[in-house]
């Protein structure tokens, strides 16, 4: 419980609930889905659509879903590709009947007095109860748990003990189930999704309800033998469309985004972990419907399957598969609700497709076909792209204008403040947004962006350059600035390259390590041959300090702000959304309104007030 499973390697410390699945070697859905039980196994229920999932998922006599020590682990069920988004939206449905009776017996409980019970039992069904008629559905506690699984845990011992007391609280008991939150995921291949039961799923995620969508996206019907399917991409060769498709992909992501109330994020685990494991869990803890597409290579796809992780990379790179998230709950506090996790296309999409055999049978077959195809569909790739871009834009209204009047740069003017991050476990990549945050609340302009995701070439007319970048393994630079240290280290490049940019360093590691941030310091001293001008020393974070990384973090901050002439104390700052609601209710000091018990959150403790004086006058 001490792990926290938000981060990459926390999740990987959790037991797996998906053990031996039989699938294809090297299958791209197997490694998603077992994230999956690993951040919520213990209570996730499974609406499992007909495809290669249900066969790997639940052939007849091997089962790989397993249980932990407590008998713990996920509910599983397959339905027909006609109707499995209904099938788990009505499992979904049936359970929030099944906790509303609850919340109705608990409150019936607690109202009899009749019935007797402990303190510490009453205590915590209030607190339950004051969850549920709050109608907070999922707050997290820190490390990713569920608060109702929490109050669980405190309250099935109490009601196992004290259940033989009074039938009501027997009743109580025989629905302790009911008491935690299930995590409930309908998942399919984009045959289903995308094809035959897209009707159903369209009215799941029109809907208000609390359900995610995990779509394992292999671009055809694999478990049928490989036809085409909506999601096969243009110019791809597979049954039905032998000489390569014609229409282009749907765009299911884009799609579920015009309802404004869904929770979308396109993610790959191959090639962004943290950002796969930060969507499900968003999209677990988001309080309406969600749906996660999941790049799934897939051995029908053409290409050797040991080499899965290094081709995802460059379908991304490519811009063939985009990775972001899309979280509605954002913009109610004035934020942009689109976050775009993959920046900057920065790999050859020819060779991608030449890698697979479905691209490349086209071109052996008819190569002026396959041309026009191939580039038709680089021509669809490269506007998708350019739309995510203007879409993470902050000033999302400004800049859909731009591109609506045809000015397609739509860049901001003026000198800028360039945070750079290099991350691995996404801690570094924290710090720097939370940086350019402090920036622009100092009146100061800013943009953040991955050391690799930055074009190169425009390091040297950057003004001022803020990296933080953390050490991971045993001395290894982040997946996302590699690229950027291997291009710093040519010769060609000259010491004068980076002259006129002014520059400081934040560095994230582990002390017990012996290359302690020696990332973070290859950096430092790299851009400092280049004719760079170091503003402030190397700052460090040590994960064994007292508060983590936070404590270099904290020291370091102040010397930034004097080099940089800023203020100490940001000139404006949002105020953040209020966690509980106050409703002002009569009563005496004799008798209050509301017992403590009732307004005491779970997982807190009670203090005695002992004095309370006045310090802003009348």
């Amino acid at each position: 419980d001490e792990i926290d499973k938000t981060t990459v390697k926390g999740s990987q410390f959790q037991k797996p609930y998906l053990e031996f699945s039989g699938a294809c070697e090297g299958c791209g859905e197997t490694p998603h889905v077992k994230l999956m039980t690993q951040l919520f196994g213990e209570r996730l229920v499974i609406a499992n659509a007909t495809g290669c999932s249900s066969i790997w998922g639940g052939s007849n006599p091997s089962f790989p879903y397993t249980v932990n020590s407590k008998g713990e682990g996920p509910a599983w069920a397959n339905s027909l590709f006609e109707d499995n988004a209904e099938f788990g939206f009505g499992m979904r449905k049936a359970f929030k009947q099944r906790r509303d009776y609850l919340a109705n017996q608990v409150e019936d409980t607690l109202a009899d007095k009749e019935v007797l019970m402990s303190e510490d039992l009453r205590a915590a069904l209030n607190q339950y109860l004051v969850m549920r008629k709050e109608n907070m559905h999922d707050l997290l506690l820190p490390r990713g748990r569920s608060i109702y699984h929490q109050i669980m845990e405190k309250l099935v011992p109490l009601l196992e003990k004290e259940k033989d007391t009074h039938a009501k609280i027997k009743n109580l008991y025989e629905l302790e189930d009911m008491f935690g939150r299930s995590s409930f995921w309908i998942v399919g291949g984009d045959g289903w999704a995308y094809d035959i039961g897209y009707g159903g799923l369209d009215h799941v995620i029109a809907s208000e309800e609390h359900v995610n969508i995990l779509v394992l996206d292999t671009e055809m019907y694999s478990n049928t033998g490989g036809q085409a399917s909506k999601a096969t991409p243009k110019g791809a060769m597979a049954k039905f469309a032998e000489s390569g498709k014609l229409t282009a992909k749907k765009d299911m992501g884009q799609l579920a985004m015009t309802y404004k109330n869904v929770y979308v994020a396109s993610i790959c685990v191959h090639v962004n972990p943290q950002q796969a494991v930060r969507a499900m869990i968003e999209a677990d803890a988001y309080p309406g419907p969600s749906i996660i597409l999941a790049y799934s290579p897939c051995i029908s796809q053409g290409f050797p399957m040991a080499e899965s992780i290094q081709h995802c990379q460059m379908a991304v790179d490519s811009g063939y598969w985009p990775l972001y998230r899309y979280n509605p709950e954002l913009a109610a506090h004035g934020n942009n609700p689109f976050q775009l996790d993959s920046r900057k296309i920065k790999g050859d999409l020819f060779k991608f497709l030449a890698k697979e055999n479905r691209f490349a049978a086209v071109m052996r077959r008819d190569p002026k076909h396959a041309e026009e195809l191939d580039n038709k569909l680089q021509e669809n790739l490269v506007q998708k792209n350019h739309l995510l871009q203007v879409l993470n834009k902050e000033d999302l209204e400004g800049q859909f204008s731009k591109l609506v009047e045809g000015l397609s740069d739509a860049k901001s003017s003026g000198d800028s403040i360039t945070v750079l991050y290099g991350s691995e476990s996404g801690n570094a990549e924290e710090q720097a947004k939370n940086l350019m945050q402090d920036l622009i609340a100092r009146g100061l302009k800013a943009t953040v962006s991955s050391l690799d995701d930055f074009e190169f070439e425009e390091l040297p007319n950057q003004k001022i350059m803020i990296l933080v970048v953390s050490t991971c393994g045993l001395g290894e630079y982040p997946a996302n600035c590699k690229q950027t240290w291997l291009k710093l280290q040519s010769a060609d490049l000259p010491m004068s390259w980076l002259s006129g940019v002014k520059f400081c360093v934040f560095g994230l590691g582990d002390s017990t390590y012996s290359q302690f941030c020696v990332a973070a310091a290859g950096f430092d001293t790299r851009l400092g041959e280049l004719g760079g001008q170091r503003m402030l020393k190397r700052g460090v974070g040590d994960d064994r300090d007292e508060d983590r990384y936070y404590t270099g973090w904290e020291a370091w901050l102040p010397e930034l702000w004097k080099v940089l002439g800023a203020p100490a104390l940001p000139l404006s700052q949002d105020i953040p959304a209020p966690s509980y609601r106050v409703d002002a209710s009569p009563g005496t000091l004799g008798k209050p309104p509301v017992s403590d018990d009732d307004i005491i959150p779970p997982g807190a403790n009670r203090l005695t007030l002992l004095t309370n004086n006045v310090l802003t006058g009348d």
